[in-house]
């Protein structure tokens, strides 16, 4: 990752702009933000700056309704050391041509590139996770995998992998920019940090997304696990159930009985569920045809897909895309203003020190 230096031999913090994208996520972007606000606070210097950057410098709507008011345009902002995308809502909906060619243009200068929660999806549309590994919310992972099949998509909590760091929603960013304090300025400084945040331990990158409740109930039957599993790797193709009773090693019948047991549905009920599922996450968050879905969710025709949406979800597909397409925000949106990001590290950096924690490490900026 790139380190710049300024005229006189005085380091210059390392520049970082977050690009919001409309309906972006206020918890990923703040838990983005304070690790590198406490770092300079600990270090008692300018390690790091931050600007909030939008399309045209006008304020990025939070998927909570808040307007955020950004420092600059795209357009007016070109020396960075790192840029990260930060979407959240109906990402591929949300962003535009001009955010693409402006992140190619960010590329070619080397400027490392990240991503929170579902920034990933812009990245990708930019051909900037192309052979890379990549995290996403577990919500834009089928959109993601179905459009962009070049991009090495996971499911863990985040993924640095060389010049590109991606991650998943929530609180997951503070682990991801521990990790990279890490890098830059070692373990304790990293520990510092958390340990200001009240974070019991740092999460490692290896880690899954959290997984749902019935998964978790499986995961106590290790046969059972082992199905769900093959199940959800298997989606456009389906597996029969006796291929899946003997791939496990147990019989049809006991596979059977584990699934009535456990998750209080036969395995061809909860094998159509996921299906379903994936299908019902296709339709909101790509315009993939109805018929490529159904084929890629392993149903044998639009018709079957079709009549079996509608039996279990209530609605049909058709109807499923509509409603998501034409549903308005009725959330009359506030405008929250924030400081200019040249200052703002500065105004933090200066607010801090009456702070105990200020300088305790002393690190040079840059």
């Amino acid at each position: 990752m790139t380190e710049l230096s300024g005229s006189g031999g005085k380091l210059q913090p390392y520049r970082v702009g977050f690009l919001l994208v409309d309906n972006f996520t206020l918890i990923a972007l703040a838990n983005a933000i304070e690790p590198l606000r406490m770092a300079n606070q600990m270090a008692g210097s300018e390690l790091y700056s931050w600007q909030l950057l939008s399309v045209d410098g006008q304020p990025a709507r939070a998927s909570d309704g808040i307007r955020m008011l950004p420092d600059a345009a795209i357009s007016d902002q070109q020396c960075l050391d790192l840029v990260i995308v930060v979407a959240g809502v109906d990402v591929i909906h949300s962003y535009s041509r001009r955010e693409v060619s402006w992140l190619k243009a960010m590329a070619r200068r080397k400027v490392v590139m990240g991503a929170v929660c579902t920034g990933a999806y812009v990245l990708a549309s930019a051909g900037l996770l192309d052979g890379y590994g990549c995290s996403a919310h577990w919500e834009c992972l089928a959109a993601l995998r179905a459009g962009f099949p070049r991009v090495h998509c996971n499911n863990r909590l985040y993924t640095v992998d060389r010049d590109r760091m991606t991650c998943t929603g929530g609180g997951v960013p503070l682990h991801m920019m521990l990790r990279f304090l890490a890098g830059r300025h070692g373990k304790a400084l990293a520990a510092a940090v958390s340990d200001m945040f009240v974070c019991d331990r740092l999460r490692e990158d290896t880690e899954q997304q959290p997984i749902s409740l019935c998964q978790q109930l499986v995961a106590a039957q290790p046969k059972l696990f082992e199905i769900t599993q093959l199940m959800e790797a298997n989606i456009e193709e389906p597996i029969e159930l006796q291929e899946l009773a003997q791939f496990a090693g147990v019989s049809r019948r006991k596979l059977e009985r584990l699934f009535l047991k456990h998750l209080e549905c036969s395995p061809s009920r909860y094998y159509l569920k996921l299906r379903l599922d994936r299908a019902r996450r296709l339709l909101k968050q790509t315009s993939c045809p109805i018929v490529e879905i159904a084929s890629m969710c392993g149903f044998v025709s639009a018709t079957h897909f079709s009549r079996c949406y509608r039996k279990y979800m209530g609605i049909a597909p058709r109807s499923e895309r509509l409603m998501t397409a034409d549903t308005p925000c009725s959330v009359e949106p506030l405008i929250v203003p924030l400081e200019r990001a040249s200052s703002a590290s500065r105004h933090a950096l200066l607010k801090a020190r009456v702070e105990p924690t200020y300088g305790v490490f002393g690190i040079s900026s840059g």
